[in-house]
């Protein structure tokens, strides 16, 4: 396209780095650096293992969301079946599957790669990598012991009135959701 630059133009280089906090989830750092015009700058910054998210989509068009208590905004949220990875270089689609069985005992018949986002690139390396999951077949919860969740079905099309109303601001779902809608719309379409 005529507006964009080579990559080499924003690039910016690591001159030093400083692990700041080493948590369990989180690992922020301090990094000094040198951007595109020489000019040396810092940046703070938490690396994220990378997580999973996934639109359990059921044969009436309902998706299977979750309903849980979130600490960091102080109250609860509704959001699809989501979770990080286990371990670095876990394989996204068999943790997408553990994930959706443990929050709600489903496994799918089938399962759609709908791509990746970056959570908050400006602060934070974590990507999550989503999925759509269709031809449900039902089984038993297995959450983590940490984990508190209520089941909850809700149709797709009023998932997606409720995103565009500011009613879910989980950014995993909305992207997601939205993404899900889009698939199906395509479908219908392909099939008319």
């Amino acid at each position: 396209m005529r507006w964009e630059k080579d990559d080499a133009f924003f690039r910016e280089t690591t001159a030093s780095s400083e692990l700041i906090f080493d948590g369990k989830v989180l690992h922020l750092y301090k990094d000094n650096i040198v951007l595109p015009d020489g000019q040396i700058s810092m940046r703070e910054y938490c690396k994220h293992n990378g997580a999973v998210a996934v639109v359990p989509l059921t044969k009436d068009g309902q998706v299977i969301c979750v309903r849980q208590y979130r600490y960091a905004l102080g109250r609860v949220t509704l959001e699809i079946p989501a979770g990080k990875f286990d371990f670095v270089g876990e394989d996204h689609l068999e943790a997408a599957l553990r994930e959706l069985r443990e929050e709600t005992g489903y496994t799918p018949g089938k399962i759609t790669d709908m791509g990746s986002m970056a959570t908050s690139p400006a602060l934070l390396t974590e990507i999550i990598y989503m999925y759509m999951a269709e031809d449900l077949v039902a089984g038993e919860v297995d959450p983590d012991p940490d984990e508190f969740l209520e089941i909850v079905k809700i149709p797709l099309e009023e998932m997606v009135d409720m995103i565009l109303n500011g009613e879910i601001q989980d950014a995993k779902t909305q992207t997601a959701v939205i993404k899900a809608w889009a698939i199906k719309q395509k479908e219908n379409r392909e099939r008319n």
